[in-house]
C-alpha cells in the first residue's frame, strides 16, 4: 500500500533555491531539518523536497494542479520572471497546461480543469469537504 509521496528536485544554490520556491508555493517551506534541504507539502502526504546539489538533467516536469492557469502565469511571470509560459489546450485533453523550468533546469508544470466540477470533486477527495475550498 502506497500511502504518501515524496519528490525531490535539486538546486545549485540553496539560499536561491529555497527563495524561488516559496515564491511559487506562495509561503515558507514546511519542514527544513539542516542546511541544504527544504521541504514544502504540496497535499495531505504529498511532499517536494529542494536539496542542494546537481540537478538531473530534463528533471520532471513535476504537475501541479491550479485553479486558475492563467492567473498563475501574470503571478510567476511577474515574480520570477517565467519567459516560456504557454499555456496549451486540445479539445480531447480535460485540461489546460503549460510547463516551464526552475532556474536549475528542473522541469515543473501546471494544469487547470477546464470543468471547474471535476477540480472541485478532486479537492473534496484529497482534501475533504471544505466549503471554504469549494
Amino acid at each position: 500500500m502506497i500511502y504518501e509521496m515524496t519528490v525531490q528536485v535539486r538546486v545549485k544554490d540553496m539560499s536561491k533555491g529555497q527563495a524561488w520556491y516559496k515564491i511559487l508555493f506562495n509561503r515558507e517551506p514546511d519542514f527544513i531539518p539542516h542546511k541544504g534541504f527544504a521541504e514544502w507539502q504540496i497535499l495531505p502526504g504529498c511532499w517536494l523536497q529542494v536539496a542542494e546539489g546537481n540537478p538531473s538533467p530534463q528533471s520532471g516536469p513535476i504537475r501541479l494542479g491550479i485553479e486558475s492557469i492563467r492567473n498563475e502565469r501574470v503571478r510567476l511571470k511577474s515574480l520570477l520572471n517565467i519567459e516560456h509560459f504557454e499555456i496549451h489546450e486540445r479539445e480531447e485533453v480535460p485540461v489546460k497546461w503549460a510547463t516551464f523550468q526552475d532556474p536549475w533546469g528542473n522541469g515543473i508544470g501546471l494544469f487547470e480543469y477546464r470543468d471547474r466540477s471535476v477540480m472541485k470533486e478532486q479537492i473534496e477527495l484529497i482534501l475533504g469537504k471544505d466549503e471554504r475550498m469549494l
